[in-house]
């Protein structure tokens, strides 16, 4: 059985081609730079060359990207996108055209001049496919697993913070497994713009499994050995633009928040991991101190549980009071959340579920 899995963060998009007849150490395994980054370099380079742009294709991540669409605009270099890959910077239209963008139709488009078109999408498998190829890798894949943070398209005059983390409640409450929130593409809810458009990226014929980044990285976390000896612990992750955390017991949700990893230090770490331990983190703490939302626990705990951390940015808890663990499924923090991803391939798809956790030792 092969399965691709990859995970698209804002810093890098981590590769893991998982094979069942291999150890999981011998997997091909890459560690890219995101297409956020690969779209921030085009756009700085269409400014440098005072080139007007035109972005087609899909709805996707842009993160660092943003701030040199800004530049570009600043410029006064014309800027023009189609609708839909205008929603990579807003899903509002009208706020889109409100920080300099033109929206064009694709027949517009069409009849633009001496524009440079940048296609966006987050999934680039056709790239993948060349770069294993050219060291024999067969690219044959039985399924592919994506994980995004996707925001999902909030309604006029809701903030996406709020409209992403009661996302995150309602899954909880319906049910309080990681896996869970492993979509196969039939079942991804129609708000989950960003994870519909990597559907519409993909060869019709492969399946196809979808993951929030987050998630998978805290599922991935959950394969290395010392993190499996623990029944209550908090899983936290931080991403290069976002931190979750989650407070599991038995491997169930009991708790959860989300916040912006560009706001933490291990003094704010500790005191949120505090708080949320003892059940004094409310929604309206996180969300005032701009991120997303809390889900606190049901009942106060006297105790700090084991504490593990995943994620690129996890050195901001260096000197934490928590001591906490960095976890190293198969001894590879930054394919976390591929490992998280091929574990919700195995949640979803009754017939490869045994073999797929045969190769995770699970």
């Amino acid at each position: 059985m092969l399965i691709l899995a990859v995970d698209i963060g804002g810093g890098t998009q981590d590769i893991l081609l998982f094979d069942s007849l291999r150890t999981m150490e011998n997997c091909v395994k890459m560690v890219m730079p995101s297409p956020a980054i690969a779209l921030a370099q085009k756009v700085e380079s269409a400014i440098r060359r005072k080139r007007p742009i035109l972005f087609s294709g899909v709805n996707m991540g842009a993160g660092p990207a943003k701030s040199s669409i800004k530049r570009h605009i600043d410029a006064e270099l014309a800027t023009y996108a189609t609708p839909e890959a205008a929603c990579t910077f807003y899903d509002d239209l009208d706020r889109v055209r409100e920080i300099g963008v033109t929206i064009v139709s694709a027949d517009e488009a069409k009849k633009l001049k001496n524009v440079e078109e940048i296609p966006l999408k987050d999934l680039h498998l056709d790239e993948i496919r060349t770069a294993l190829a050219s060291f024999g890798v067969n690219t044959d894949f039985d399924a592919v697993a994506v994980a995004v943070l996707d925001h999902g398209k909030a309604p006029q005059g809701v903030s996406d913070r709020t409209f992403r983390f009661e996302h995150i409640e309602r899954v909880v409450k319906q049910n309080n497994k990681l896996e869970a929130f492993a979509y196969l593409l039939e079942d991804v809810p129609s708000y989950l713009t960003r994870m519909k458009a990597v559907a519409r990226t993909l060869d019709a014929d492969i399946p196809l499994l979808l993951l929030d980044t987050g998630v998978a990285a805290a599922l991935g976390a959950l394969q290395d050995e010392e993190i499996k000896r623990q029944s209550d612990l908090i899983m936290i992750n931080l991403g290069n633009f976002h931190t979750l955390a989650f407070r599991l017991h038995e491997r169930a949700i009991i708790g959860s928040f989300e916040h912006h990893t560009g706001h933490m230090t291990a003094d704010k770490l500790d005191n949120l991991l505090t708080r949320f331990s003892a059940c004094q983190l409310t929604n309206e703490d996180v969300f005032n101190d701009r991120g997303h939302g809390c889900i606190p626990m049901s009942s106060k705990d006297e105790h700090m549980p084991f504490v593990a951390a995943t994620g690129p940015q996890r050195g901001r808890l260096a000197g934490s009071k928590t001591n906490p663990y960095m976890a190293v499924p198969f001894g590879d923090m930054m394919l976390t959340g591929c490992y998280g991803l091929i574990r919700g391939v195995a949640s979803r798809i009754d017939d490869w579920r045994e073999e797929i956790l045969q190769a995770l030792r699970d």
